[in-house]
């Protein structure tokens, strides 16, 4: 037995207990005559002493040998502390060392293993498997695994029943780019990694298992940011005979659920906006609602007045930024500035300051006198000592525009609180959007969602106006999940393939299998899914999800601990059939 307790567990009531402990050695204190080490392990850090006058005389001179993150385990008696340490719950206590064995030695790691450490992000993630060691990261993925078992009581407790889904399946054109393997049986031919378990999630309603769940990996092979990387894992979950207030209310309780069971707050209120009503109050489709600032849209009362820019816009919109008044010239024209970055891509800014006394000063007092300030201001909910900022241009550039500025704004004054958590459902988002470089219609989520029946007319004169029956939950300005009500009957499948674009060929070709199984019997059913890792982000407090992934890739899709992607052999190519000269 290498040990008899862990390093986080002891205190004041196992004093003059014989215990045996193993970890890794922290740090160590040598005074001569006594040498204190911390020794550390997944629970906590106890405190070892080997005392000269008390000590056997081998293992007192073995302890001087010891380094940080030297692997060991100890036997002794556990005796009252001195000098305690109220920080840690072993503070009261420490091991009287009786017997030291050095289990495995080890080099002076490159960099120090501390909640606040020298490394950076680069070699970090080059030894992940040190950076695991410190609390920081060991807590993130232990707070992962606490929110997936939430998880799965919940839906278990719910009868949803868990079931895996292939790894390998076939390509398809929708979405982003798949990930291919090639088959080494199957001569020039390819699987897939699953962006989803979209297809085979729908199968199993077919098949009758009617609320299915499962915490699984996805791929795609697509550019990567902060909170995205080539795999992920998502929460997928489907459910049969159901209509769209049915999948709200269960996935609003397991949200509730958790931030209950995880950050013990009680969550009553989920809005429910539509998607036109959040591009057009907030500027995109997953508004952090934690603070105020909504758009108002000032054309009625900004264009007209002989301001050129203005009238020429398709949209004037602004935003009250309470207490901004006070801003000076410095830092609105830093303001401006960081507006017209290339990332964001504006023109410029309009501001007005809305003054204690009711008047107000704009940067364009020369076209606009108090009364249509005024308007302005009661437009965009200001009130006094408040500054307005103004864009304008094409209606949803100039949108985006705007919503980046409000969230940098709100990030500056501290209104985003990662402690505060405020989720609502975007719901009615359109069926199909329109790509302006190939003139063609591609489904907003994917081929499978089915469109409000109410619309069903307009598929064939006006399909950028049918609506889904689609929804996403958002959380602190973030899609933390989203889902849809899925078409379940062969003709109108068949009908959303055709204003995609598909021939009846390519259709059978690619979804063929799907088509048939609803003929057999397909219920109502749709499903959601939540992104795991961003969830688990967010309840913790970060934008960034890679501290919540064990072994993450950089931003270039690169594992640099193991050094992949990588060449392979060349008779793993032939093997498969893949000429070298082919791959370039």
């Amino acid at each position: 037995m290498y040990r008899s307790h862990n390093c986080g567990e002891l205190n004041a009531s196992n004093i003059n207990t014989e215990v045996t402990l193993a970890g890794w050695v922290q740090k160590s204190r040598d005074k001569g005559f006594m040498n204190w080490v911390d020794l550390r392990d997944r629970y906590g850090i106890t405190q070892l002493i080997f005392d000269e006058s008390r000590t056997d005389k081998t293992v007192f001179e073995l302890a001087k040998t010891l380094a940080r993150e030297f692997v060991i385990q100890v036997k002794g008696t556990v005796i009252e502390r001195e000098a305690k340490n109220k920080n840690i719950p072993t503070g009261e206590i420490e091991i009287l060392v009786s017997e030291l064995t050095i289990l495995n030695a080890a080099l002076t790691p490159p960099f120090t293993i501390e909640d606040e450490t020298d490394g950076g992000e680069d070699i970090r993630m080059k030894y992940r498997y040190l950076d695991i060691r410190r609390n920081p990261v060991k807590n993130s993925l232990l707070f992962r695994h606490k929110v997936a078992m939430e998880v799965r009581k919940y839906l278990s407790d719910l009868d949803f029943c868990e079931v895996e889904t292939p790894y390998l399946i076939k390509s398809t054109p929708e979405g982003a780019r798949d990930f291919v393997v090639p088959s080494r049986m199957n001569e020039g031919q390819f699987y897939a990694l699953p962006q989803s378990p979209q297809t085979f999630k729908q199968l199993l309603m077919v098949g009758g298992m009617d609320k299915y769940f499962q915490i699984v990996k996805c791929f795609r092979d697509e550019d990567l940011r902060a909170d995205r990387q080539p795999e992920f894992t998502q929460i997928d979950c489907e459910m049969a005979f159901v209509e769209q207030e049915d999948i709200l209310n269960v996935f609003e309780g397991l949200t509730r659920h958790l931030l209950k069971e995880i950050k013990g707050i009680e969550v009553d209120k989920f809005p429910r906006i539509t998607y036109d009503y959040a591009m057009k109050t907030y500027g995109n489709d997953k508004p952090d609602i934690r603070f105020g600032m909504k758009f108002g849209e000032l054309n009625e009362f900004a264009q007209h007045k002989e301001f050129p820019v203005f009238n020429s816009a398709e949209l004037v919109v602004g935003i009250a930024v309470p207490g901004a008044g006070n801003y000076t010239r410095k830092e609105i024209d830093g303001l401006i500035d960081w507006v017209k970055r290339p990332q964001v891509g504006a023109s410029g800014m309009v501001y007005v300051k809305c003054n204690e006394d009711g008047t107000y000063k704009s940067s364009v007092d020369k076209f606009y006198d108090n009364d249509d300030l005024a308007n302005w201001a009661k437009a965009t909910e200001a009130n006094s000592g408040d500054m307005i900022f103004v864009l304008s241009g094409p209606a949803n550039k100039t949108r985006a525009q705007l919503s980046a500025l409000r969230m940098e704004l709100a990030t500056r004054l501290g209104l985003r609180n990662p402690e505060e958590f405020a989720p609502l459902w975007v719901v009615d988002f359109p069926l199909l959007e329109l790509d302006e470089e190939s003139g063609r219609y591609h489904a907003m989520h994917h081929p499978f969602t089915s469109p409000k029946p109410e619309d069903m007319a307009l598929l064939e004169t006006e399909p950028g106006k049918v609506r889904a029956n689609a929804y996403d939950m958002v959380l602190n300005g973030n899609e933390i999940g989203g889902g849809s009500i899925r078409i379940h009957d062969k003709a109108t499948q068949q009908l959303m393939f055709k204003y995609l674009g598909f021939t009846e060929e390519e259709a059978k070709a690619q979804f063929g299998f799907l088509m048939d199984a609803f003929q057999f019997g397909a219920p109502p059913h749709g499903g959601l899914a939540f992104g795991l890792d961003r969830l688990v982000a967010i309840l913790g407090g970060q934008e960034t999800i890679r501290d919540f992934i064990a072994f993450p890739k950089n931003n270039s899709g690169r594992d640099v601990m193991i050094d992949a992607p990588s060449t392979i052999d060349e008779s793993q190519l032939k093997e498969l059939h893949i000429k070298i000269d082919s791959i370039y």
